[in-house]
């Protein structure tokens, strides 16, 4: 079954955030670098227009921390944007104090390493052009302050000096998108693989304490199912081979097989020594094992034209099989099923005629325990789910347009090519 992608939509809230405090110190440091230059050792700043421009940013990043202290979702567009605007807000005080010879200009690295570390490759080359353009334009477009201008230099060594500023800033900023956005890129992948252990180890947990479950239910089964084959093997002898009572008998059976399935799977298992079995022959012993076990259900099944072909198929395979056609089963008393492979993947598409899935069990499908059958135990699918994927497989479930449910099953195939049926 697919899994919904994780949602890093919180994690974007907290950048947000994160965001929020960074402008804070920023513009403190920004205001009291003012009030200093303004009356400490004023050097003719205008100091209306950078109030101005101060006072909106400080609004804004008021705004924007209220905002990422909401439950509203927050894109990587949005993310974006807001480093955008600090871009453009620096640059304008850049402007009204120096352009590109004022010393704080490297303060635009700060947004670009943020862009690198928490964006896509996109955007962080997006920002860091526009990040470029600006620092180009500052070059030519500014209110001198002669103060912090370098103007000890001549002027060629001044052109120099400033040219090679911004080419310190370029080759900052293409380090920084290109070595630390590979540096993020490499530790997120490494925390989805965490993840994604971490799920396994807890799924197979989950499936150890289920086994050690079943087999000991299946070793109380045995003394009931001997007691009811007893009894009807009685009435049996004294209806004259009603047909209810035969259904009732081959269910008893079907059973005690099942059971004894069970301790040929587990040693199968352990012995580690699976043979190949042409994949046509296999699927239809599944099937054949499940028609007996629903006599009544009608179904319809269809074969695709697919390659003859040996595979090899762990005996818990079949089980997973059997559960997610017994929750079509369940679901309506028709069954369509078709089947098709390739020299890599087996396909089986089971469409039911049910209700179909609303979004509440959509959300909690795959999960233990939970069923929205009156006696279901809420283990099949999370068990076929649990075992599929062990073995590279997949389960996806989809309401059908028409109405019911599609359960597609997909199976990598160990196999060795035979022929090609025509």
């Amino acid at each position: 079954m697919k899994k919904n992608q994780p949602n890093n939509n919180s994690a974007t809230r907290e950048n947000l955030y994160v965001l929020s405090l960074i402008r804070g110190v920023a513009l403190v440091g920004q205001i009291l670098a003012l009030l200093y230059f303004t009356w400490v050792q004023p050097i003719g700043l205008p100091v209306a227009e950078i109030a101005f421009v101060l006072s909106v940013y400080a609004s804004l990043t008021a705004a924007i921390w209220v905002r990422s202290r909401r439950a509203v979702p927050i894109g990587n567009a949005e993310f974006f944007i807001h480093l955008l605007a600090d871009i453009a807000f620096f640059s304008i005080l850049l402007f009204f104090s120096g352009g590109a010879s004022n010393p704080f200009v490297s303060y635009m690295l700060i947004p670009i390493s943020i862009a690198a570390i928490t964006l896509s490759r996109g955007y962080s080359i997006a920002l860091t052009a526009i990040a470029l353009i600006c620092y180009s334009l500052l070059l030519k477009y500014y209110v001198a302050i002669v103060a912090i201008a370098p103007g000890h230099h001549q002027a060629a060594d001044n052109s120099l000096h400033i040219l090679g500023m911004w080419a310190n800033f370029a080759i900052s900023a293409g380090i920084i998108i290109y070595f630390i956005s590979r540096m993020a890129a490499t530790l997120k992948q490494q925390e989805q693989e965490i993840a994604m252990a971490r799920d396994a180890q807890l799924r197979d947990e989950q499936l150890l304490a289920v086994g050690t479950l079943a087999a000991g239910t299946a070793h109380e089964l045995g003394t009931p199912l001997n007691t009811m084959k007893l009894i009807v093997d009685e009435m049996l002898l004294d209806t004259d081979n009603h047909p209810d009572v035969l259904l009732l008998n081959q269910q008893i059976e079907q059973c005690k097989i099942t059971l004894k399935q069970l301790l040929t799977t587990a040693e199968e298992s352990q012995s580690h020594q699976l043979e190949e079995q042409p994949v046509q022959v296999y699927l239809d012993n599944v099937l054949a094992r499940w028609q007996l076990m629903r006599p009544l259900l009608q179904t319809q099944i269809q074969f695709h034209n697919s390659p003859a072909m040996s595979a090899v198929f762990h005996p818990t395979i079949a089980q997973s099989i059997l559960n997610l056609l017994n929750n079509a089963a369940d679901a309506s008393e028709k069954v369509d099923i078709e089947i098709s492979w390739n020299a890599d993947t087996a396909t089986i598409n089971i469409r039911d005629f049910g209700t179909g899935l609303d979004a509440e069990k959509m959300a909690t499908l795959g999960q233990p325990f939970v069923s929205d059958k009156a006696e279901g135990l809420g283990l099949g699918l999370f068990l076929s789910q649990a075992t599929l994927t062990r073995f590279g497989g997949s389960v996806i479930l989809q309401n059908a347009a028409e109405g019911g449910t599609i359960t597609q099953i997909t199976l990598p195939l160990l196999t060795v090519a035979v022929s090609k049926v025509s």
